[in-house]
């Protein structure tokens, strides 16, 4: 599955991705809130609400969280209650599964076009409710033969940005012949999973399809035959569950199930007026210090999309967040320290999040117990210890150029906390296959562990993010 023989050559692919880039773009510029087109400010609540009763709003929100260093705020919050979805189509090319992989322009998008799934779309959008064209290779994913799902499962957006958000995450494979439209490219799985040391250029909607394929210890001896004493080695046997783990699958399901049970979180709309620390002005809705995140307005200008030219509110942020994963090599087998988050906009409570998951400055205004636990062993790791290093968006559509640094880093410490738990990936990967255990995040760093099971290209090393492939 990984081999490398049908490949694109690293220049190859940058040469086509800039020459897709003069043909598919979008063009984002800030505009107040009062100025967008087709969005109201509800009379009643004050909530941003879409004029065609579709797509999303912008809410307010009252949050109480039980035995919490913060008990209780006030925030903005996307409310998007139809499940979109997000789908690779999978096909086998000459012996190798390749992908079909959307070069896609997103208004929220660094540095223009990102790797997007073959297929991502709101149900707004695919149902046609922005009156634009309708979504290529739709067809594969909606009308998908059972034996030709590959993954199929629900998993959660933001916590903290979304309420109750899901999109399908979805491999479908196919042995139809299926040209690759303007702006799509077949890529082999490895060369996807390299591209992902690239900074900001493999979105997170492919991210989070690509944590839910199992790839298994069989398909990744294709590239790393038999076991060693390496960091990759201990990688692989994580990958397997004969490999075994720390702690068992049903002390594991036992603990979640305990923390969201005991744990009581209570959220309650509200109307924008009444967020306590918050600011509403023509121009924007913030926070009073300027930190967490600032609901703006955008219009957009495209070419390449469905739909040419739209106003929308979107979140942004004044600094880039941190998502870290420590992990270690217990008996040989690599395991993640993963800390079960509770956030306001999950469906089930808590969910599985990186051992460290903040953007740092927000800290500065909240009690020094809220403070992230690990925070300063992965800011302050020894460059050695790094085993992935690289800054990667969330996703364009909503949010405008956030992006976070990834880091992987591994420590000979086994630390012990209530609020976390040593995993190894055959665990998180049997959980993937369920709906609301792993947050977005750490699917996102799950995606990354995989990645480093695929060869550097010629010339470039492993862990360093850069743009090439």
């Amino acid at each position: 599955m990984l081999a490398a023989g049908n490949e694109i050559e690293p220049a190859e692919f940058h040469r086509n991705l800039e020459d897709v880039k003069s043909r598919i773009y979008t063009h984002a510029e800030r505009i107040p809130l009062e100025s967008l087109d087709h969005w109201y400010s509800d009379p009643d609540t004050g909530w941003l609400r879409h004029r065609s009763g579709k797509f999303f709003s912008v809410m307010g929100l009252r949050v109480s969280v039980s035995d919490a260093p913060v008990s209780g705020w006030c925030q903005p919050i996307i409310n998007q209650p139809d499940t979109g979805i997000l789908g690779i189509l999978a096909k086998e090319i000459n012996g190798v599964t390749h992908f079909l992989m959307q070069l896609k322009a997103e208004p929220g998008n660094r540095d223009g076009l990102q790797i997007s799934p073959s297929v991502q779309a709101t149900r707004s959008n695919y149902t046609g409710a922005h009156g634009g064209k309708s979504v290529p290779y739709l067809e594969y994913f909606r009308d998908a033969p059972a034996h030709r799902v590959l993954v199929d499962v629900r998993q959660s957006e933001q916590g903290s940005w979304f309420l109750r958000k899901r999109n399908r995450n979805m491999i479908v494979s196919t042995t139809d012949e299926i040209p690759a439209q303007d702006g799509f490219q077949w890529l082999t799985v490895g060369q996807v999973l390299r591209l992902l040391r690239c900074h900001d250029l493999v979105n997170m909607d492919t991210r989070t399809v690509l944590s839910c394929l199992s790839l298994t210890v069989g398909v990744l001896r294709e590239r790393h035959p038999g076991y060693g004493d390496t960091f990759t080695a201990a990688l692989l046997r994580s990958c397997d569950p004969a490999g075994g783990s720390h702690h068992g699958d049903r002390e594991i399901h036992s603990w979640i199930t305990e923390v969201r049970s005991r744990t009581e979180v209570i959220v309650e709309p509200v109307p924008l007026r009444a967020l306590t620390g918050w600011c509403r002005s023509a121009e924007s809705i913030r926070h009073e210090t300027g930190d967490f995140f600032e609901t703006i307005g955008m219009r957009v200008e495209s070419a390449g999309r469905e739909v040419g030219r739209w106003t929308q509110p979107m979140l942004a942020t004044s600094e880039d967040g941190l998502i870290a994963l420590l992990v270690t090599r217990i008996d040989g087998v690599l395991h993640a320290l993963m800390h079960l988050r509770v956030e306001p906009g999950l469906v089930d409570v808590a969910e599985l999040a990186p051992t460290v998951q903040c953007t740092p400055g927000n800290y500065a205004h909240l009690p020094s117990a809220a403070r992230p636990a690990f925070l300063d062993e992965v800011r302050l790791a020894d460059p050695e210890d790094i085993r992935f290093d690289t800054m990667l968006s969330d996703e364009g559509g909503r949010f405008y150029r956030i992006s976070n640094r990834h880091l992987i880093v591994e420590t000979d410490t086994v630390h012990a906390h209530p609020d976390y738990r040593w995993m190894a990936v055959h665990q998180l990967t049997e959980l993937l296959r369920h709906c609301h255990y792993v947050n977005v995040q750490a699917r996102s760093l799950v995606a990354c562990l995989f990645s480093l099971l695929a060869d550097p290209a010629p010339g470039a090393a492993a862990g360093q993010g850069d743009r090439s492939p």
